[in-house]
């Protein structure tokens, strides 16, 4: 399947597809790291919950509107007690929050299940308010661990993973935090017109780094998740990003319009 772009396609950080796109792209992530693994690793996906209270727009955006029917009457109803003064409630909508699930891959070491590294991918909710700094505290709790830490961010969008220094140029970058060189990070960068990388995840000393192509997840993703046939390149991207960058985008884009 011929794709629009040739590495990540932006037209994919849409909140109708991320949330799918994100869940595939673990799949085939954790399959192409299997591969690579030594016989006595493992690499198993796991899932965390986070309720987020998003605003109103926002959480349009994300999940399906729920509808609720009220019949017409008073708002609140008081019970009147001859020579008792009674009180009139105010009615006040509760803070619900939504409740978001994420994938990730944890490597493990057999024979004991040792957990090695953990591989994100991130998404809108870690890089944005109001759920950016839990994710953040999620973060530092692992760095503080004997843990290998491997992100991928393929979002235009929202902040970025904070550093002591300013990140090189890109669009999309890799960071490899070996336990073992803290608080030191390979940080890896590409940009929106390259393929995506073949990038290191680490392993236990002396087990070598497993190589994975992320090009070719991120093509086997898009075919298998048939998203050409759904994505609307007649809109504009949703992300922010510079100028120069949403006009090649954009061009890119022309020849599948509708």
């Amino acid at each position: 399947m011929h794709r629009a772009f040739p590495g990540m396609d932006p037209y994919l950080e849409d909140p109708a597809f991320w949330p799918d796109f994100h869940a595939t792209f673990i799949n085939y992530l954790r399959e192409a790291v299997a591969e690579k693994l030594p016989e006595n690793y493992e690499a198993r996906i796991g899932e965390r919950i986070t309720l987020v209270h998003y605003p109103p727009a926002v959480a349009k955006r994300i999940g399906p509107d729920v509808s609720v029917t009220k019949k017409e009457g008073p708002a609140s109803v008081s019970f009147p007690i001859p020579g008792i003064a009674t009180l009139e409630p105010v009615t006040l909508p509760n803070l619900i929050g939504e409740e978001v699930g994420e994938t990730y891959i944890e490597i493990r070491r057999r024979p004991d299940r040792t957990l090695v590294t953990v591989v994100e991918l991130l998404s809108p909710s870690n890089k944005e308010d109001p759920d950016r700094g839990a994710c953040l505290e999620k973060r530092e709790a692992l760095l503080r661990q004997n843990i290998h830490l491997f992100e991928i961010d393929l979002l235009l969008g929202g902040q970025r993973l904070p550093f002591a220094r300013p990140l090189p140029p890109g669009d999309y970058y890799g960071f490899v935090s070996r336990a073992d060189r803290r608080p030191d990070c390979d940080v890896y960068a590409w940009s929106v017109r390259e393929p995506l990388p073949v990038l290191p995840v680490p392993l236990r000393t002396p087990d070598p780094d497993a190589l994975v192509d992320l090009g070719s997840v991120m093509a086997t993703a898009f075919e298998r998740g048939r998203y050409s046939r759904s994505l609307d390149y007649g809109s504009p991207i949703k992300a922010e990003t510079v100028a120069e960058t949403r006009h090649w985008i954009e061009e890119r884009a022309k020849p599948r319009r509708p």
